[in-house]
């Protein structure tokens, strides 16, 4: 393990690595591992990686876990990079892509942070953990939690989608459905976590899940051998994903793997919770929380987000943007995705379809511009979304 030490995202206070933590004990912002990446590049190398496993622990060098044993893996990681020829040929792009995340354990890309989280959470002795969520970090938990041999405690809206629910029942998680949205599921966890034993592992509010998603970021510079896109269109929740690349795309930088050259990365939003467009917009570096929250892509529905300020700086480092899509182009744009490239993408998914032709019609994107598009989980997981 490499692992030197966890770091405050925003005041840089340095927390110590083998032990369980939550959010910075000085301010209350998430915490960032760090590596000694001088010694993790004698091993891992672009070389070496061509005869490794096929999952996200083929990084094994910059992640967490100390003891292989300690890994709990269900094969997660190392995802399609699809060419949309027929959809970009519509678009006028040359060079257009899907990353398909929906081949993941669990249907979504919630497998990739909580692989990193359970294990990390079974090598420091948790046995209980919780979470709130929208839906797909809940099956996921579940199921990560199942194969590690720790309980489960989950918390989502009562109007979560239906096979989310199941799906967390069937795996052996403790379900609690609750009136309200995933920042009231939250304040339930936090209300309760010290008397239950839970060990917390929402969104950036522990240090690991970032870590199992900047896999996202390693693994498009492998995929498009060492170069990346000009553009990421990133469908933006809590933003662990694009907060993941973001910090991938240094490491890289450091090892030597890749030049400055950074992506401009898009976070989309729902028109009916739209914090980071509307911060974004302000000029302002936190967000406030989004009133009134409402869409149909369950995973968008994220009306105060923890790591804000850090989607947001990435989104002005890189020169890029932040667009808010309606909730009848983000369903149109799933039903075009699965016709024109066979992918039936999840709702937030295909908010990155819509927002690309924004970026379009601004002139923003160009011809021969190579621009990525994520998918972040299965279609049929929302099938009350689809009227089915």
């Amino acid at each position: 393990m490499n692992v030197t030490h966890l770091e405050c995202a925003a005041c840089g206070t340095r927390h110590e690595a083998q032990r369980l933590q939550n959010l910075c004990v000085e301010c209350g912002k998430p915490l960032l591992v760090r590596y000694d990446l001088g010694t993790a590049g004698r091993t891992l190398t672009k070389e070496s990686l061509k005869g490794r496993r096929s999952d996200l622990w083929r990084y094994r060098e910059v992640l967490p876990v100390a003891h292989d044993e300690n890994v709990v893996s269900l094969g997660e990681g190392w995802t399609p990079l699809l060419r949309a020829a027929r959809l970009g040929e519509r678009l006028g792009l040359e060079r257009l892509y899907i990353k398909d995340e929906s081949q993941n354990p669990t249907q979504s890309f919630k497998a990739r942070g909580m692989s990193a989280a359970v294990s990390m959470a079974k090598e420091l002795g948790a046995r209980k953990l919780a979470v709130p969520s929208a839906g797909n970090a809940a099956g996921a938990l579940a199921a990560y939690a199942a194969r590690a041999g720790l309980e489960a405690y989950i918390f989502m809206p009562r109007d979560t989608p239906r096979a989310n629910i199941v799906e967390c029942e069937q795996t052996g998680a403790h379900v609690t459905l609750l009136d309200g949205l995933i920042t009231d599921c939250g304040s339930e966890v936090a209300r309760r976590k010290e008397a239950e034993g839970w060990f917390d592992v929402s969104t950036l509010k522990e240090p690991y899940r970032v870590e199992g998603k900047k896999t996202l970021g390693y693994e498009l510079a492998e995929q498009l051998d060492w170069t990346l896109p000009d553009w990421v269109i990133y469908p933006t929740g809590g933003g662990t994903g694009l907060v993941g690349m973001w910090k991938a795309f240094d490491e890289m930088e450091a090892l030597g793997w890749i030049d400055s050259r950074r992506p401009r990365m898009v976070s989309v939003q729902a028109a009916g919770c739209a914090p980071i467009v509307r911060a974004f917009e302000e000029g302002k570096r936190f967000a406030d929380e989004f009133p009134d929250a409402a869409t149909t892509a369950s995973g968008l529905r994220v009306p105060k987000a923890i790591g804000d300020f850090l989607i947001l700086d990435a989104l002005r480092a890189s020169n890029g943007a932040a667009i808010a899509v309606t909730d009848a182009e983000l369903l149109a744009a799933v039903e075009e995705i699965g016709a024109l490239e066979g992918i039936f993408a999840a709702p937030e998914g295909g908010a990155c379809l819509p927002a690309l032709r924004v970026l379009l019609e601004r002139g923003e994107v160009k011809p021969d511009e190579r621009v990525v598009l994520f998918n972040t989980g299965a279609g049929v997981k929302y099938l009350e979304s689809f009227g089915a």
